[in-house]
Parts: structure tokens; C-alpha cells; sequence
């Protein structure tokens, strides 16, 4: 499963390893995790469903949080963009730009909570009139 062209994989093989700090060991099959990654934020789906074809899903979610948290990934589209080759098509979203559906925008649903004082008033055993003693009292001459 190619999701990368190999002319597109190579300027951004070519970008990651100018973003990259070259600290570490060198990455195992890296266009296969990097394609990973690429796969997963195409569909929007959970680091789980990645195809077997790209190789274990944790890779994949593993680098794409380290890269993250480094930069590497903004740097290397920076590079992409100022090398004038802003061509492979897709642009990494954050979840926080995509729109939820108006269900989903936080307003309280279901029963309304009471706070606790009142709660606790409102279960609180209440005197017991009995209708007999009412019907005693109003019956007598």
C-alpha cells in the first residue's frame, strides 16, 4: 500500500531530515511509519485501524506524538514551503479547527441535577397527614 509517490516521498524524506535533530537512533522502515502517520490523519481514524500493510499502529502513533511535541513535523512543511514544493496535498489538522456538530456543543442534557442541600430537603421524610384525621375533625358537631 503506497501512500506516498516516490517523488513526494523524497522531498519529504529530504525536509524531515533537515527538521530532524539527528539525536537518537535512526529510524527502522521510516517511510513506512512516516506513510503510517500520513494514512491515519487522512481518514481520521484511530491509531488502531492502521492498515497491517504500514506496520504496527503503536509505531505509528508513537512517532507522530514524539515529532509533535518536537516540531519536526512544522519545521519540515516549513522547509517544504520556503524550498517552494508545497505540493503533497494534505496539511496536518488540529482537532481543534474541525467544527463538532451542533449536538455535541456542551449544553447539559438530560435530568437536572439539583445541588445538594436542596436534594437532601427534598428527600427529607415529610409528616404524614392522614386524610382520616381531617375527615374526623371537620365531622364532628
Amino acid at each position: 500500500m503506497a501512500i506516498l509517490s516516490d517523488g513526494e516521498w523524497a522531498r519529504l524524506k529530504a525536509a524531515l531530515d533537515v527538521a530532524r535533530s539527528g539525536a537518537g537512533r535512526p529510524l527502522a522502515e521510516e517511510r513506512r511509519t512516516v506513510e503510517a502517520v500520513i494514512w491515519g490523519q487522512r481518514n481520521g481514524a484511530k491509531w488502531r485501524s492502521v492498515p497491517a500493510e504500514l506496520g504496527p499502529w503503536w509505531k505509528a502513533a508513537q512517532l507522530h506524538i514524539r515529532w509533535s511535541r518536537a516540531g519536526v513535523w512544522e519545521r519540515a512543511f516549513a522547509h517544504l514551503r520556503d524550498a517552494g514544493a508545497p505540493d503533497l496535498g494534505e496539511v496536518f489538522l488540529d482537532g481543534t479547527s474541525i467544527r463538532a456538530h451542533p449536538k455535541a456543543a456542551g449544553a447539559k442534557g438530560g435530568r437536572r441535577r439539583r445541588p445538594l442541600a436542596v436534594r437532601a430537603a427534598a428527600m427529607a421524610p415529610r409528616p404524614v397527614r392522614s386524610a382520616m384525621r381531617r375527615v374526623a375533625r371537620s365531622a364532628s358537631p
